[in-house]
């Protein structure tokens, strides 16, 4: 049985199909292991290990893309050979992706369902350290006025704030006549605590009184999320 190809540290030195760009450039980045497209993005090695060889340091410590998105800066800097530039490219790829799963998703047109809120903001925001506030701005017909949402507030790790008068003036200033608010629990329980069900009872309230429709809260977890509207909490606010 034939062992895996061993080569010399420098890429420079493999043969040319072997080099994880020109494959890339050649054959498509489809046909590269995440290890050889970690090493695209590192560049270049340190003595005695190629990029890939990096790459392959990188995978076997955190396992998967979604485990290197989320894990603090100071376990990255374990790893001999990774500085901040390295580990600045490597999460900036990471972002980029998480950012195309958001495109992919459902752009324009009509919001119908938590289920699809969830799915968009989803790859975004299941993995964030810390809670983050956003806001989809709608129209009157339900359909999406800002893809991003308007970021409110970002709080500590147990706790985001979002200031309701700060979203209400947010709304009206773009014309919405809908809103549909998210957050993120880090935990990965998206059970709502007390002061999110307190502060979703006084967002309908001041929806009323602005004459912009709250239409949900969702709440983000770990491939799991909870919708106030779904559990029937939004009419009874």
């Amino acid at each position: 049985m034939k062992g895996k190809k061993k080569y010399k540290a420098g890429i420079a030195t493999w043969p040319e199909e072997d080099r994880p760009r020109e494959k890339l450039l050649k054959f498509g980045e489809h046909t590269l292991t995440t290890s050889e497209l970690l090493g695209v993005l590192l560049r270049s090695g340190v003595k005695g290990e190629s990029a890939v060889d990096l790459g392959r340091k990188i995978m076997k410590k955190f396992k998967t893309l979604r485990q290197m998105g989320h894990t603090d800066i100071s376990k990255w800097k374990e790893l001999k050979g990774l500085g901040d530039a390295k580990i600045a490219q490597i999460k900036a790829a990471i972002e980029i992706g998480r950012r195309f799963m958001t495109e992919e998703r459902k752009t324009e047109g009509r919001v119908g369902s938590s289920k699809e809120v969830a799915d968009l903001f989803m790859p975004r925001m299941r993995d964030l350290r810390k809670e983050v506030f956003k806001t989809l701005l709608l129209d009157g017909q339900n359909n999406i006025m800002d893809i991003k949402g308007i970021e409110i507030d970002e709080g500590t790790v147990t706790q985001a704030s979002p200031n309701i008068r700060e979203i209400m003036s947010k709304a009206l200033q773009n014309f919405a006549a809908a809103i549909v608010c998210i957050h993120n629990h880090p935990s990965g329980n998206p059970d709502p605590s007390q002061e999110d069900t307190r502060f979703t009872k006084e967002l309908v309230i001041a929806g009323k009184a602005m004459q912009i429709r709250v239409l949900d809260h969702v709440i983000i977890g770990d491939n799991k999320y909870y919708s106030f509207a779904d559990e029937g909490l939004i009419e009874k606010s």
